[in-house]
């Protein structure tokens, strides 16, 4: 019996020695950085489609970094971005905004371009509504370009079949930008940045770009 009772004991204590290993590695990475893991959830946005009715997640989101010891290492965590998802993140935010009802929207390396269709009255205001929705999504370091025209809804989906290996997709962004700015592009972002989040010295990269 104490044999039995000994062998159970033994059996328990692997099986629990075996889930804590498994726990661990799904919050620990071998490159040692620490990762917030919910039930393994890898997108940003989770929604179920039961009945047609969306499910709004009570937890919190919480995530604590430190930063590299290497030199511009924590820039790498944006190569991970899954820009479709964010594009689609950005487009139904916008499509709550008031007088918004249909939007399109193009996430790149370093831009956000957002075409949408509007009836409102204050134009500057819409523009501006839409463009800090964005901003609000997006790393900081992304400049956002907005537009009312719907025509240019068409330019923003044909670019969605480019990528940043394109041929000439560097100069199609930035001739579409062109078009996309004859629009209304909202308030100053602060007192060092326009409108699109741009400082003097991305308008004159941006002006360099626009030479070659």
């Amino acid at each position: 019996m104490k044999r039995l009772v000994c062998i159970t004991g033994l059996c328990l204590t692997a099986a629990l020695a075996g889930c804590a290993a498994a726990d661990t590695r799904g919050v620990y990475e071998k490159s040692g950085n620490t990762l917030n893991v919910n039930n393994h959830r890898t997108e940003l946005y989770n929604e179920s489609s039961k009945n047609g009715i969306r499910n709004v997640s009570t937890d919190y989101g919480y995530v604590r970094h430190q930063k590299s010891p290497i030199l511009n290492d924590n820039n790498n965590h944006y190569a991970a971005l899954n820009r479709e998802q964010v594009a689609n993140i950005i487009s139904r935010y916008s499509t709550n905004i008031p007088n918004v009802n249909d939007v399109a929207t193009l996430v790149t390396d370093q831009e956000v371009l957002i075409a949408y269709h509007t009836d409102s009255k204050d134009r500057n205001l819409t523009a501006d509504q839409v463009k800090k929705t964005a901003m609000s999504v997006v790393p900081r370091f992304y400049h956002v370009y907005v537009t009312d025209n719907r025509s240019l809804m068409r330019d923003v989906e044909n670019l969605s079949h480019l990528d940043s290996t394109s041929k000439n997709a560097r100069n199609s962004v930035t001739q579409l930008i062109t078009q996309m700015k004859k629009s209304p592009q909202g308030s100053p972002m602060n007192t060092n940045e326009n409108a699109n989040g741009e400082t003097p010295d991305d308008q004159i990269t941006r002006l360099n770009l626009n030479k070659k």
